[in-house]
């Protein structure tokens, strides 16, 4: 291990044999991180923790505090993030709480950029980008491939679907599906995040049929119930649809309108 001679490391903590630590650094009880993990200068990582592997963790980050829940009252609960995460100054990402799962999550190969906050019991997918100032509430879910802009911000127990894309400053407050872009304050639905999906290989029948059914769910004047009606034969020949589907079938809350 590579622990900065001023850095605190709990021996409650479990670390890697190859693990960096950095100046002034804070690893509390109940922390563990995994092999190549480069913890920076003036970071507070508290336990439970545990953190995979290879990931980059920069400056006067606050890892695994208390929840911000006035519910929560000092019961167990834990913070587990994935591999290969870049998780960049001033963020700060807390535990879990006892009526929420006990467990916040961030998953793999996500870019965080400066002062992002990450709420208790969020579920964090992968390969999702968090410009600065971000802001997760407490139990929202972030699908995979997500890109919020700069000060977007998610309310709490709202789900933002895979491939969708905020725009800066978008302020969240429903369920926004697969593959849509919002903006706005309140977030609107824009359209689809054509470009993000080319950059990720979708081909045109795939973004033709996902059009398609943004304009069934947005566009043509259904009802939720019918519109709901007629992804359900478009889901028989697409998968990206029915993966839309399987989101709006699963909202405890009203979508983005």
């Amino acid at each position: 291990m590579n622990i900065h001679p001023t850095a605190l490391v709990d021996a409650g903590a479990r670390l890697a044999a190859d693990v960096e630590v950095g100046a002034y650094s804070i690893v509390g009880a109940e922390v563990e991180i995994a092999a190549g993990t480069h913890i920076g200068p003036h970071v507070v990582i508290s336990g439970p923790t545990r953190i995979g592997r290879d990931n980059r963790i920069w400056a006067f980050s606050a890892i695994g505090g208390d929840p911000q829940d006035k519910k929560y009252h000092g019961e167990r609960s834990e913070l587990v993030i994935g591999d290969r995460n870049t998780i960049r100054e001033y963020v700060t990402i807390n535990r879990g709480t006892g009526d929420g799962g006990g467990i916040t999550r961030v998953g793999d190969d996500n870019w965080i950029m400066a002062y992002v906050h990450i709420a208790h019991d969020c579920t964090v997918g992968n390969h999702i980008v968090l410009a600065n100032n971000v802001t997760l509430a407490g139990h929202v879910e972030v699908g995979d491939h997500v890109i919020m802009g700069g000060f977007a911000g998610l309310h709490q127990f709202c789900r933002i679907g895979a491939h969708a894309f905020a725009a800066m400053y978008a302020a969240i407050n429903r369920d926004v599906p697969p593959f849509c872009y919002v903006a706005g304050q309140f977030a609107e639905p824009r359209g689809v995040n054509i470009e993000g999906l080319k950059r990720r290989g979708f081909d045109s029948e795939r973004i033709t049929a996902i059009k398609r059914a943004y304009r069934t769910l947005y566009m043509s004047g259904h009802s939720l119930a019918d519109a709901r009606a007629h992804l359900t034969d478009m889901a028989r020949e697409s998968a990206d649809v029915a993966l839309m589907l399987g989101f709006i079938l699963a909202s405890q809350r009203p979508l983005v309108r």
